[in-house]
């Protein structure tokens, strides 16, 4: 099995974050999105994988390079490196990874996650992860027909097609069929928004009888902005509580402080005069004195001091000492 992660850019909607990392390698509950990505993908399909291929910016650098082959590494499978040089879309973004396309592969976007409870049904030639939506009309869909198989999709229906929305990952039990179609769309030029979609492909797929089943997932987590960002996080950090985790170092430094589960708390942070929790994450190397803090992101190495914080987001070596509530500042930021 492989796995196919498009990572796209740095992200826009997630600045000043972004400006020193890309969106996928932000902590959720102490780990990069994408590396909590691939894990829960090879938690579900409970099979080994082979390779794991990164589409990326070739401006993302060597030491995240190594950041994601150390991910590959951790599931004991390839890393590779892929580079999309300009943002043509999701199927120009899988054809910039074709050399891995073969055999049984996994798409999965690298901004958001999921928790779910299925086995791959063997039979058939695709499954696409979808979820139940209240409000369809605002997703991408998948049409089913009478023996419940995935028949077509479907972008913002105005009329009702399915409450099943399209949560972009995808398998193929043969990746170079898909690698196939896309080709003809990329040699054809079929463009939509001004980019190459994978839709194109799969719909082609379809067309040749190709059979799409849906696979159902539980939860759907995005990462898109701040947010969203800090409500994924918290959600992440109850369902690890629940299954048991101790998200809590034993180097953390408590002086007269408390710890509200569920949260994740980094080697060596220092907690003085502090009221953390409930769903707060803090990397390591941290210092938290007279605050308190819930429904919040901190990264590494960062200073908060003097502060009472919810729905927070605070980068990595940053800086804060205030009295704001609601705040969104990157790395080396310094709020004083």
């Amino acid at each position: 099995m492989k796995i196919i992660v498009p990572m796209a850019g740095r992200g826009s909607r997630l600045r000043p974050h972004t400006l020193t990392i890309p969106k996928p390698l932000i902590p959720i509950a102490g780990k990069p999105i994408v590396q909590r990505l691939v894990e829960d993908i090879a938690k579900v399909l409970d099979q080994e994988i082979e390779e794991i291929a990164f589409i990326i910016k070739d401006d993302f650098g060597t030491e995240i390079e190594a950041k994601l082959n150390e991910i590959a590494a951790s599931l004991n499978a390839k890393g590779t490196i892929y580079y999309q040089d300009k943002p043509l879309g999701t199927g120009h973004a899988i054809m910039c990874a074709k050399e891995s396309l073969s055999g049984p592969c996994v798409i999965a976007y690298a901004d958001t996650l999921f928790k779910a409870d299925f086995n791959l049904d063997a039979s058939a030639d695709s499954v696409i992860w979808v979820k139940q939506v209240d409000k369809p009309e605002a997703y991408g869909v998948v049409e089913l027909n009478e023996e419940k198989n995935i028949s077509g999709l479907v972008e913002k229906p105005q009329e009702f097609v399915s409450d099943l929305a399209v949560i972009g990952i995808y398998y193929f039990k043969e990746g170079e069929q898909l690698k196939a179609e896309l080709q003809k769309v990329l040699d054809a030029n079929i463009i939509h928004g001004g980019e190459y979609q994978i839709n194109d492909g799969i719909k082609a797929m379809m067309a040749q009888g190709k059979k799409f089943v849906p696979g159902k997932v539980d939860e759907w987590m995005d990462c898109g902005n701040k947010n969203v960002t800090v409500e994924t996080n918290g959600r992440m950090l109850q369902f690890l509580h629940a299954d048991g985790e101790n998200l809590v170092s034993s180097e953390v430094k408590k002086e007269n402080s408390e710890i509200i589960q569920p949260c994740y708390i980094g080697k060596n942070v220092v907690l003085k005069n502090a009221k953390i929790g409930p769903n707060v994450s803090i990397g390591d190397g941290t210092v938290v004195e007279n605050a308190t803090i819930k429904n919040s992101l901190i990264q590494t190495q960062a200073v908060v001091k003097n502060a009472n914080l919810d729905n927070a987001m605070i980068g990595n070596f940053a800086k804060f000492d205030g009295n704001f509530t609601d705040v969104s500042i990157g790395d080396y930021s310094v709020l004083e």
